[in-house]
């Protein structure tokens, strides 16, 4: 029988279906990563999301695994290259929250565009303010797109029709479809207005959006990211809206989270001077990592894993 252990809570129907497919599936949320290790040689496969990493000395514990199911889009808190060579197959299932990164992201350069929060908080305060609330339309705006894998893509499906050009620049070639033109970074600094970051977290995605980078751009821009906090140098991002080349971020992510973020606020230390800055400007929306955190996917990203194991298992069985 082939053992699984969850790591982390998840959709009841992952374990559910599993357990269909005669799987023994133990679970232990609360245990510290070195007492998981001194047990995880028992296990043909683990599920987890981001509680711990799953580092060298852990694989090598870990002497029967047999795969991996991270229930989310990324794999970097897995030594990936590791991992393969030991022979373990890798499952993420970024086709399950790639839809909901779509909504959240045009959610909130809608809202910033048209002033939803500061305008909702001055009519609570009795402040009724139309002028000062003009908003912005996305009509004839240049969209642009870093990174076109699943997440880039819903979010170029969620802009149709919104009479908006949408391009987008990727490292693979050949990925244009009906709903963004791919460019290359030329035409990408000189047209876009509003910026979309769909990153996987990599050595060259890190620390991206630098000042080198913002000043690149031929018009003052408009950013979104909600790929990874890494991806961006907050107080860079502060410098370029001091100096009016970003006019306004929407940051579903930070570079301050830890790999575990639930814990941001509540290790007692004072809030970097640049973050600071971002709480307090109206041309910011924040959002607690969580674009990806809707009712629907987190059944679709348990789905995503169970069809990808039950594929591992038949693709096994056949080369028996």
């Amino acid at each position: 029988m082939i053992k699984v252990l969850f790591l982390d809570t998840n959709h009841p129907y992952l374990i559910e279906s599993l357990k269909k497919m005669n799987m023994q599936c133990d679970e232990d949320y609360s245990s510290s990563k070195a007492a998981v290790e001194a047990r995880i040689s028992d296990y043909d496969g683990i599920v987890i999301r981001s509680r711990f990493s799953i580092d060298r000395q852990f694989l090598d514990k870990a002497s029967k695994l047999k795969f991996i199911g991270r229930v989310g889009a990324g794999l970097e808190n897995i030594d990936t290259v590791y991992a393969r060579k030991k022979g373990v197959h890798l499952i993420s299932a970024p086709e399950g929250n790639r839809n909901a990164v779509g909504e959240h992201a045009l959610g909130m350069i809608l809202s910033l565009f048209n002033h939803f929060k500061k305008a909702d908080i001055e009519i609570r305060n009795g402040l009724w303010r139309r002028e000062e609330n003009r908003g912005t339309e996305l009509e004839g705006k240049t969209i642009g797109i870093i990174g076109y894998g699943n997440m880039g893509k819903g979010f170029a499906k969620k802009l149709r029709g919104f009479d908006c050009d949408v391009i987008f620049y990727d490292i693979k070639p050949g990925l244009e479809d009906a709903n963004a033109r791919q460019v290359d970074l030329k035409e990408l600094f000189l047209r876009t207005d509003v910026l979309s970051l769909h990153t996987p977290q990599t050595p060259l995605t890190r620390q991206m959006v630098n000042t080198d980078f913002i000043n690149q751009f031929e018009k003052p821009i408009y950013l979104i990211n909600t790929a990874r906090g890494s991806a961006v140098v907050t107080a860079d991002l502060v410098k370029g809206m001091k100096e009016g080349k970003v006019l306004g971020a929407c940051l579903d992510v930070l570079e301050y989270e830890k790999a575990s973020f639930e814990h941001f606020f509540s290790e007692g230390n004072a809030l970097p001077e640049a973050f600071q800055y971002l709480i307090h400007s109206e041309q910011v929306l924040l959002s607690p990592h969580v674009a990806g955190w809707t009712v629907e996917s987190k059944f679709k990203l348990a789905k995503t894993i169970v069809d990808k194991i039950a594929i591992m298992i038949d693709q096994h069985n056949s080369i028996k």
